[in-house]
């Protein structure tokens, strides 16, 4: 792409008002992709990315054995109202953290109401996707304490 266009598409950008644009182009063995974005401090001229890439040779495999559908996570909800803990003591480490499989049965976090220290337990087995409460927070009856897949 010569400077000339690029410099044409970056005047029209600039007067459309817009708040980003990108534009691919195709021209013989070469593809050229322009995004353009408005900057967001007020007097800054809009942010420019010019990227040239070359064709592949081989068309990318895609591992689909690697991805996951994390629309189909299941909460863990508290069963009770009380303070949070991660660990059965200060100075221990967590019974889990986000990455770690647990089995049935498993003990997640411990949940302190009216001086007793109570047990969640993993109702089936899974990967910890994410910790969703705060080690030492107070914590709601049917709070998402964890999201596990």
């Amino acid at each position: 792409m010569d400077k000339k266009k690029l410099r044409e598409i970056i005047a029209v950008f600039k007067e459309s008002g817009l708040a980003k644009m990108e534009i691919s182009e195709t021209t013989g063995e070469e593809n050229y992709s322009i995004r353009l974005e408005n900057a967001t401090a007020p007097m800054m001229p809009a942010a420019v990315q010019y990227v040239q890439t070359l064709p592949e040779s081989k068309p990318q495999e895609e591992e689909t054995s690697q991805i996951k559908d994390y629309n189909k996570y299941r909460d863990i909800k508290s069963p009770m109202v009380g303070i949070f803990y991660t660990a059965p003591s200060p100075d221990a480490e967590p019974f889990v953290k986000v990455g770690s499989k647990v089995k049935k049965g498993d003990t997640l976090c411990i949940i302190e109401a009216m001086k007793l220290m109570n047990d969640v337990v993993a109702e089936e087995d899974g990967e910890i996707v994410e910790i969703c409460a705060e080690n030492g927070a107070l914590v709601e009856f049917g709070q998402i304490l964890f999201k596990i897949f």
